[in-house]
């Protein structure tokens, strides 16, 4: 017995395996040393877990071994691709029957390293900066996408496609499989189904061709693949490479699993035996009792009162669509921006209710809601005045602003559009704002210390620069004040509040001709010529570090009715020496305060609010001061032509 046992062992490994370096097939995953990272796992039982109930994540199992796809003699000349062949057995699971988050991808790579990926509608195989498509990439990939996504051209939310050094696939068909049985029927099939599928991809080095066929498990091979298309893998397949799978999911969270695959040069790919492969998660499904003998009693009854339940239903109907109702335009598409359905926002905040309201401004309310689709906590800022700026140029904004990322923003997931109203949806802030940390002090019982303001205010500076230098586009948030700086569940300060923001190319002044903002942050350039652009950001920036560091509003109503403005406090205190005594009073006397960080903060907050532009540092400047990479400059004092009152400017020390 014990003797047949290892027989059969022997057997497996062989298959496992396989006969060659360039051959090996898997039937199931128990024992395989597949390179994984990210949220892939292998289970005890062989089931491959590329992503499972997480969201915004990616998963990737690799081969851990390159394997060779050209011949050596070609290596120097650049001759072509090797034929080969692979197959593998999937499953993707989502709790809802009818909707999925992101889909997986088989794919051929120069490396095995994937950790600048992306999730979302990048599958885990490249990034925002070169998911459009850069010949250097060196990647095939063939996608299983459950998402519809304008930005890279998809066809459906269920498809198939070949991408080459792109995500936009230079071929693609919504998922089926042609039957051999029904004289080669196309049939229809959904990826997303929880249902087992195969997959074969197959190369021709000869012709070129790349075919892909897909079936469900238990079905032989179709003769006629699904996609068939001729491509050059010249340029994007290198000598040698590796192999694997990759897959993502996005504010949804979805399973992406992987029972089988098998891989060969130059031939066909091993045989996967499904009656070995491991089994998968299904959701648990109940089904209703039915009471029939009461059914066949009630029925008559509910048969006669069908008329009245169908016009009061009609009725209930127009009420909803007109309460539910939104605006679409056919140009929204070209954007690519996430839209949602303002029925799910209506449904997240139980109808706006003021029990869910958690923030009010000058540009709008915000609530705090849940969606039921995948229980994501957001936050929904509804914007009433729509009027004064163009809704195509509105929308490309949010659009692009939707592709930051940066641990110092708070993420802007997509939007909503009705007559008169707009809603922004962001990633909920479970601590709220820094205002109410600085002022509401009977609601918030936490002191913040001097160590977690100077963190925040390093967390904002951070945020800053990437929006003015490090994004592709020059973006001016225009409303930058403690109010709009949100705190996470880590007490990580996040730049929020996009409602204002403006964007332009780098080189290129700013457009905007418009004054908004907060009184107290507006920089005088603003007021003159009404002009925003880095500086004004970094004016108002000026102001909010001395409101962090002082404990009160830039500006505020004096003993006699007249305005006082906290910069000139501040300025007053410097000159006298005393600038210590300008801090919030919580801290004054504390020994935990860092006097040389909050003498650094003050008067870093006079110079970032200097009247004139020029003199101001730019954030990537104040970045380097708040963490000591750079020398701080001494402040001396000037007089500017026509002004009575002394102000100051920077000189180099």
């Amino acid at each position: 017995m014990s003797v047949l046992a290892l027989a059969l062992l022997l057997t497996s490994l062989q298959h496992a395996a396989s006969a060659g370096a360039d051959q090996f097939a898997y039937d199931g995953f128990a024992g395989a040393s597949l390179a994984l990272d990210g949220a892939a796992r292998v289970t005890p039982g062989g089931l491959l877990v590329l992503t499972n109930g997480t969201v915004a994540m990616t998963g990737h199992a690799v081969h851990p071994s390159p394997l060779r796809f050209r011949e050596p003699a070609s290596d120097s000349d650049g001759g072509a691709v090797r034929s080969f062949s692979a197959s593998f057995v999937f499953a993707i699971v989502s709790p809802h029957l009818h909707l999925s988050s992101h889909g997986l991808a088989f794919f051929v790579s120069r490396t095995r390293s994937l950790s600048t990926t992306m999730p979302y509608q990048y599958l885990g195989l490249l990034n925002s900066t070169d998911g459009a498509g850069t010949a250097g990439n060196h990647i095939l990939a063939v996608e299983l996408d459950t998402v519809l996504n304008y930005e890279l051209g998809d066809i459906d939310n269920n498809h198939v496609g070949i991408d080459v050094d792109s995500l936009r696939s230079v071929a693609a068909a919504s998922a089926g499989y042609y039957d051999d049985g029904d004289g080669g029927a196309l049939r229809d099939l959904s990826l997303f189904s929880r249902e087992a599928m195969q997959v074969w991809v197959d190369y021709d080095g000869r012709s070129t061709v790349l075919d892909v066929t897909l079936a469900p498990v238990g079905v032989s091979k179709p003769r006629k693949p699904l996609l068939s298309r001729a491509v050059d893998l010249a340029a994007a397949v290198p000598a040698e490479a590796y192999v694997g799978f990759s897959s993502s999911t996005g504010v949804m969270a979805c399973s992406h699993y992987v029972l089988g695959w098998s891989f060969a040069s130059d031939g066909s790919a091993p045989p996967l035996d499904v009656s070995r492969l491991p089994d998968y998660p299904h959701p648990v499904t109940t089904k209703p009792t039915r009471r029939r003998k009461v059914l066949a009693i009630v029925l008559p009854f509910v048969a006669a009162a069908g008329v009245v339940t169908a016009a009061a239903a009609v009725l209930v109907f127009v009420r909803r669509r007109m309460e539910y109702a939104e605006l679409r335009e056919d140009w929204e598409a070209e954007f690519g921006a996430h839209r949602f359905a303002y029925k799910d926002l209506h449904r997240a905040t139980d109808g706006f209710t003021d029990k869910r309201l958690i923030g009010k401004g000058g540009s709008g309310e915000v609530y705090r809601g849940v969606l039921p689709s995948c229980g994501t906590e957001v936050a929904v800022k509804r914007v009433s005045d729509e009027s004064t700026r163009g809704m195509k140029e509105f929308v490309a904004e949010v659009a692009s602003m939707g592709r930051l990322r940066h641990r110092n923003l708070v993420p802007l997931l997509g939007y909503c559009r009705r007559k008169g109203e707009l809603l922004l949806v962001y990633r909920y802030m479970p601590n709220g704002s820094l205002e109410k940390f600085l002022y509401d002090h009977q609601d918030n019982k936490v002191t913040l210390g001097w160590d977690q303001r100077f963190r925040i205010i390093k967390d904002v500076a951070a945020g800053l620069l990437y929006l003015h230098e490090e994004w592709e586009q020059v973006i001016v948030h225009r409303d930058i004040k403690p109010s709009n700086v949100l705190l996470d569940d880590e007490m990580k300060g996040r730049l929020g509040d996009f409602g204002l923001a403006r964007l332009y190319d780098h080189g290129i002044d700013s457009y905007t001709t418009r004054v908004v903002g907060t009184t107290g942050y507006l920089a005088p350039e603003l007021m003159s010529m009404g002009k925003a652009s880095p500086a004004t950001d970094v004016f108002a920036f000026g102001a909010f570090l001395l409101e962090v560091a002082c404990g009160r509003r830039p500006v505020e109503q004096g003993v006699e009715g007249e305005n006082c403005a906290l910069v000139d406090c501040v300025l007053t205190h410097w000159l006298d020496g005393s600038l210590m005594e300008a801090v919030d009073s919580k801290f004054q006397c504390s020994c935990d305060c860092d006097a040389e960080e909050v003498c650094l903060t003050l008067k870093l907050g006079l110079l970032c609010s200097h009247p004139l532009p020029r003199e101001r540092p730019s954030m990537r400047q104040v970045a380097q001061y708040l963490d000591g990479g750079a020398a701080f400059p001494e402040l001396v004092l000037t007089n500017l032509s026509g002004h009575d009152r002394h102000i100051y400017a920077s000189k180099t020390a």
